[in-house]
């Protein structure tokens, strides 16, 4: 059997599970609720504040699936019961990030601003690392679209390998390069 399939999700207080005859998980906690469709194969199955998934055998496919489905189950509950967050530092002179609403506005040596706005259920807050870098912290309650929105952030200047200006996520260790030496 799947190791990480086999273990029970232990639901916390605030947070309620319930599953449609269709195989559609919906989780509802204290901050907002996620729907999941899981494969018709796996049953989830809900004992007072623990579930479980199930496969109908040993396939490949299954213990896949067993394994995938009860992780995204899991994601889901710490979801909406502690959210997720993931946090970007800009580095360079005269790199800049402002909130204007709900709308991010990031000056990042482009001849012009650039403007990004944030799906819904994603919320933005712009502060200052120790390093006095600018940083922007992603926070919702589905982990994918957190991480997908950071990444989209990022892409807009990634960190370059001479200089190490840029985004980068906070911690993240960026390979550098030796520039070009000068003389004969």
């Amino acid at each position: 059997m799947s190791r990480i399939g086999r273990k029970p999700i232990s639901l916390p207080k605030g947070v309620t599970i319930s599953v449609s005859p269709r195989n559609v998980v919906t989780v509802k906690g204290p901050k907002g609720s996620l729907e999941l469709a899981v494969d018709p194969d796996i049953r989830v199955v809900v004992e007072g504040n623990q579930v479980r998934l199930e496969r109908p055998t040993d396939q490949k496919r299954h213990k896949a699936l067993h394994g995938l489905y009860r992780v995204l189950i899991a994601n889901m509950v710490q979801g909406v019961s502690e959210g997720y967050s993931r946090e970007l530092e800009i580095v360079g002179i005269g790199y800049r990030a402002t909130l204007k609403g709900s709308m991010l506005e990031l000056a990042l040596g482009y001849s012009h601003p650039v403007y990004f706005i944030p799906p819904e259920g994603i919320t933005l807050e712009v502060g200052t690392s120790a390093d006095k870098n600018p940083l922007i912290r992603v926070s919702g309650i589905d982990k994918q679209l957190v991480g997908q929105v950071a990444a989209k952030i990022r892409a807009l200047r990634p960190p370059e390998p001479y200089k190490g200006k840029g985004i980068r996520y906070v911690g993240e260790y960026i390979r550098r390069k030796a520039g070009k030496t000068a003389g004969k």
